[in-house]
């Protein structure tokens, strides 16, 4: 049998009929509304690490990076140093939309990109440590830019509220058809590449 065959879920869930500007929207839907993603990192020792961040804003109608201000002093800024493949997740529970980003990580201190996603309330995560340098402002010397730059972007968005979802798997169950309350996009590594060249010229 074919792997359609069995995995009957996918087969049924997956919709790519959509335009790549159309998927984008989808995609934003969802980062929008979640607002907190879980990057995942690899130590030097191979372990996978996760933790919670909120994506810097503002999030442009084409965007498909994912950026995040950190701290350069942080353990995960070497652990992109060591191995730069990283994965973002999104997961909304009141809708159970789910997001995940598979790409590369660059770490960066340009300051126009400072400049463009810094907010007052990232201030907070930094401190001012009163030595006139590290003031927790955007000139301070541990800010850094990560830059997720994805090679596919796959998501899962519910067609139907929870109380439809809950009957499609109630039937399904019972009668032995698949459930699929819902679309699986892939934004692909080609409309990837062609969304970043037609936005960067």
């Amino acid at each position: 049998m074919s792997n359609k065959e069995l995995d009957p879920y996918t087969a049924k869930a997956e919709n790519n009929k959509h335009t790549p500007q159309e998927k984008i929207e989808g995609l934003h839907a969802i980062v929008k509304n979640v607002k907190t993603g879980m990057l995942t990192t690899r130590s030097a020792s191979g372990h996978l690490h996760s933790r919670a961040m909120a994506p810097a804003g503002p999030l442009g109608p084409t965007q498909v990076t994912v950026v995040f201000i950190a701290n350069k002093v942080s353990h995960k800024l070497d652990e992109i140093e060591n191995d730069s493949h990283v994965n973002v997740s999104f997961y909304d529970p009141s809708t159970t939309n789910w997001a995940s980003y598979s790409g590369i990580a660059k770490i960066s201190q340009d300051k126009q990109k400072i400049e463009k996603y810094w907010s007052a309330a990232t201030s907070a995560w930094f401190g001012d440590l009163g030595d006139g340098v590290h003031k927790g402002d955007r000139n301070d010397p541990r800010v850094t830019i990560i830059e997720v730059i994805p090679d596919e972007i796959r998501y899962w968005i519910a067609t139907r509220g929870k109380v439809g979802q809950a009957v499609d798997i109630a039937v399904s169950a019972a009668t032995g058809r698949t459930a699929a309350p819902g679309e699986l996009r892939t934004i692909t590594k080609d409309e990837i590449q062609l969304v970043q060249g037609l936005t960067t010229k």
